[in-house]
């Protein structure tokens, strides 16, 4: 008989703990954190007056990336200061998100929601420290007032205004990046999962066989994606982060 059992999503998304409190998520994190280190110190070390190959090319590479596709972006020239945090953000929530095609590990770490919301959190408390920064109570007064709305609709735009600046956005930003993770690797195992059923299956149905090519297929291609996929989400969450800040050191006037 052919079946396909899929299994309980306590197995899916959770693994035992290695020890008190952390398992498999919190070790992808932690290499994650220390490989993106690494990365970047082995760069550091190379002599400045060599054309950068390598490691340090990689390092370069990802650093005008961040600055000329993000910073200058959405910040502007005066943000380059910001570039350090957003290329961390960035190199971390991409290694973070690559563990969900490597064999063994096989999952994302920011496909837990405990990561997404924590950084979302993090960036929550610096834009908004940022506009207060720059601006003090005026940063409230542009928020939640723009300018150009007729008075009477205040009374509308304002509460619109505060709840999608001070309480929505940190969840929308975890939420975006979890939930496409986390739908990624559901997409994964299903089709692991069907074509290991397809191929194994006890059937006289010899025709099955064949047909695991396709679910195959799909696997390959998934996979595939999700190199892509990870990658953009990295890049969404950075670059709406830089807008965050760019929009708190510079609110419209």
């Amino acid at each position: 008989m052919f079946a396909l059992e899929f299994p309980p999503i306590n197995e899916v998304i959770r693994w035992k703990d290695v020890f008190s409190s952390f398992n498999k998520v919190g070790i992808i994190a932690c290499l994650a954190a220390l490989i993106g280190v690494t990365v970047f110190l082995i760069a550091g070390r190379k002599d400045p007056m060599v054309a950068p190959k390598g490691v340090r090319n990689v390092a370069e590479t990802g650093v005008e990336f961040i600055e000329n596709q993000i910073v200058m972006q959405t910040i502007g020239e005066d943000g380059l200061g910001w570039t350090p945090f957003l290329l961390t953000l960035f190199v971390f929530i991409y290694l973070c998100n690559l563990p969900g095609i490597i064999p063994i590990l096989q999952f994302p770490a920011t496909a837990r929601m405990a990561l997404p919301l924590f950084m979302s959190v993090i960036v929550w408390l610096i834009y908004n420290g940022v506009g207060f920064k720059h601006h003090g109570l005026g940063y409230l007064k542009s928020s939640l007032f723009p300018p150009g709305v007729p008075k009477a609709m205040y009374l509308l735009v304002t509460p619109i205004e505060f709840i999608s600046t001070f309480i929505v956005r940190p969840f929308s930003l975890a939420i975006r990046l979890f939930a496409n993770m986390l739908a990624g690797h559901m997409l994964l195992v299903t089709f692991a999962l069907l074509s290991n059923a397809m191929l194994f299956a006890e059937t006289k149905q010899y025709m099955l066989k064949p047909m695991t090519i396709l679910p195959v297929f799909m696997l390959v291609f998934l996979t595939t994606f999700e190199v892509l996929v990870g990658f953009l989400q990295a890049f969404i969450f950075t670059i709406l982060t830089g807008v965050y800040i760019g929009q708190a050191k510079h609110p419209a006037h």
